[in-house]
């Protein structure tokens, strides 16, 4: 992708991710989904979900799995809060930006 992608999208996009799961997702898959819109490393991913639960928009909870312990990760009310916050900002932004390049002469 030519766009650089900043902390606030990023966060957003992981935010929805991990939105449509109720009962939460783990990071291998939250990498898989995001890598759908961008490119993406689990070493860029996991940064961010410590920071969105250190800031309590996710929580999280282990279970086994194979004989070892997965981490869930599960948005919070306050995630959703900033959810609703980053899609309505996303939704202004992105209408202005599409404004500019319909109106652009080529």
């Amino acid at each position: 992708m030519v766009f650089n992608t900043g902390t606030a999208l990023l966060d957003a996009i992981v935010l929805a991710v991990v939105s449509k799961d109720t009962m939460g997702t783990y990071g291998y898959r939250i990498t898989q989904d995001v890598r759908r819109v961008i490119e993406i490393s689990e070493s860029t991913l996991y940064p961010v979900l410590r920071r969105l639960q250190k800031d309590e928009c996710l929580e999280t909870y282990d279970l086994a799995f194979d004989g070892r312990n997965r981490r869930y990760y599960r948005i919070t009310e306050k995630g959703r809060i900033q959810l609703n916050l980053y899609k309505s900002e996303w939704s202004s932004y992105s209408g202005k930006i599409t404004r500019i390049f319909e109106e652009a002469q080529i």
